[in-house]
């Protein structure tokens, strides 16, 4: 199915759900799920890159995912260094001119990981064409907290006065200063936390029938064909 509009969402969010519940339907350990999940991005870049979607941020690890049990936990560090060091390297980030960024509390990381995600910013930081943001250690409470903390932090130190602080302030001090247009969320129906401050005005569609790995291109198409028809009011 092809969106029957050429309108498309500059910014797109996407919560990263299934990946486990995939694995066991296939009769596998819960978290070997991940590996599709993490096939399913790059099919991902690729078709956004054929719709020429400005921006994509994917809710990839919350704060809460540090309690998993330890063996997926390190599964999923080993799974996370090898997949950002390749995406280090990968020829599309070049050729698009994306600019890969990491927002949240990305210090929680074990050293070898927080290295990987930092080498891949560097080597993307000049290009401007495209944007791929993965929501890491994230949470949309803690960046609500963070964000207040800098700004008591520049009131301190007497680089902001307190009448000065509003929406554009505080936009400025978040982990990610730019609205998404469209949020997708695969498996459940609900937004756990992801982009509160930058979704206030997304369209949102909702697929609790379809786990993450399950997501396909026609899938992707549909849901730009939907927000294509949708009518934005922005409280209006």
């Amino acid at each position: 199915m092809q969106p029957t509009t050429n309108y498309v969402p500059k910014h797109v969010g996407i919560i990263l759900d299934g990946n486990r519940r995939f694995a066991k339907r296939l009769m596998l350990k819960p978290f070997k799920g991940h590996e599709w999940g993490a096939k399913k991005i790059e099919q991902l870049l690729n078709w956004c890159q054929e719709y020429e979607i400005k921006e994509l941020t994917l809710y990839a690890f919350s704060v809460e995912n540090f309690d998993r049990p330890k063996k997926e936990f390190d599964y999923l560090m080993k799974l996370f260094k090898k997949e950002f060091t390749a995406l280090k390297d990968d020829k599309r980030l070049e050729e698009n001119q994306i600019r890969i960024n990491f927002i949240g509390r990305i210090s929680m990381f074990p050293d070898e990981v927080r290295k990987s995600m930092e080498e891949v910013m560097k080597r993307t930081k000049h290009h401007k064409k495209h944007i791929l943001n993965f929501a890491m250690a994230y949470g949309g409470r803690a960046e609500v907290i963070d964000a207040t903390k800098k700004i008591v932090e520049q009131i301190q130190k007497e680089k902001l006065n307190v009448n000065e602080i509003n929406e554009t302030t505080f936009a400025d001090n978040l982990y990610l200063n730019s609205d998404v247009d469209l949020l997708i969320r695969t498996s459940e129906s609900r937004l756990s936390g992801f982009l509160p401050w930058q979704s206030t005005y997304s369209e949102i569609i909702f697929l609790p029938n379809k786990l993450w790995p399950e997501f396909e291109k026609e899938d992707f198409e549909a849901c730009l064909q939907e927000y294509g028809q949708r009518k934005r009011r922005y409280g209006k």
